[in-house]
């Protein structure tokens, strides 16, 4: 058994969460990938994937398993490139996660660059608001706003974006604008939110903090429909600046309350705990760096004399 080839084919059924998919992105047959699987479990005496008729998971077996042979290939895809002497140039593929809103307004634009740099490198973009986990889904590199939740992340700080409350102008000049916290409530309020129940808004302003429980008229658990639903004129919802910079620049959208202080967010570039992460992901976490500002928000290409 080449071990180096069934890690690497285990490996993919675990990132891609089924063999025929791991068989597709191998360029093989399903049979031979399961009977692969199937003979690496042989050889080392032990289940490393618990399957039905629908899906399989892996086994605590398998996750340790899983987690030492993602090490060893990371190590033999960057002996691969010392060899090639690829020092400015990376092959390959790197695995990246990120919110969709974000990577559309602020990642997605200015990539051709980084893969300009790197035309024998794939991208396999993961889009969810969700915090996906990175062993688990195979992530070489993820960016995420807001404060990390797991502290054995490696976590590099990339900016901070102001939150505050946003409308359309035309539902502003509609509905007219609050002067203050309390009269959100007569206002069609968005939440960005995945419970039920009340929520409330916190603000500051000076040294006065007040908190406001709203009942939204939407409730909306991904970014980017927040966004449509604040851009159709449905009401006022809060959000990042990252999220709505181009329509706050062109004056589509117009921040409300702008006197009273939201807390702001972060914006974070994460490796995956447990293992170096590669020149690919680092790589691309340097570039990310350089072309958005300490808000986080995508600056402009220099300009070409």
């Amino acid at each position: 058994m080449d071990r180096l080839v069934a890690m690497r084919q285990f490996a993919t059924v675990v990132e891609t969460g089924s063999f025929s998919a791991a068989a597709r992105r191998l360029n093989m047959g399903q049979p031979a990938v399961s009977k692969a699987i199937a003979n690496l479990e042989e050889y080392l005496g032990v289940r490393l994937m618990a399957r039905t008729t629908r899906a399989q998971h892996l086994t605590e077996a398998g996750q340790r398993f899983y987690e030492r042979a993602r090490v060893v290939l990371d190590e033999a895809d960057e002996a691969e490139a010392a060899a090639r002497d690829s020092a400015t140039s990376l092959a390959g593929q790197l695995r990246l996660a990120a919110p969709p809103t974000y990577a559309a307004l602020h990642i997605l634009p200015r990539l051709a660059e980084f893969l300009d740099r790197h035309p024998e490198l794939a991208v396999d973009l993961i889009l969810d608001d969700r915090w996906v986990d990175l062993i688990e889904q195979g992530v070489d590199v993820a960016v995420r706003l807001g404060k990390p939740s797991d502290s054995s992340l490696i976590a590099r700080r990339l900016g901070s974006s102001q939150r505050l409350l946003v409308a359309t102008s035309a539902y502003l000049d509609q509905m007219g604008e609050p002067a203050t916290p309390d009269e959100l409530p007569a206002h069609r309020l968005i939440a960005y939110s995945q419970f039920e129940g009340p929520t409330a808004w916190s603000f500051t302003h000076g040294a006065t903090n007040t908190s406001v429980a709203i009942q939204p008229v939407v409730r909306v658990s991904a970014g980017e429909g927040m966004r449509s639903c604040i851009l159709a004129g449905l009401g006022i919802g809060m959000g990042s600046r990252l999220m709505f910079a181009p329509e706050l620049a062109a004056g589509t959208v117009r921040p409300v309350l702008a006197d009273w202080e939201l807390s702001p967010v972060d914006v974070w570039v994460m490796f995956p705990a447990g293992r170096k992460s590669s020149r690919r992901a680092r790589a691309f976490a340097e570039w990310l760096e350089t072309v958005v500002g300490a808000n986080g928000e995508l600056l402009a290409p220099p300009v070409v004399p």
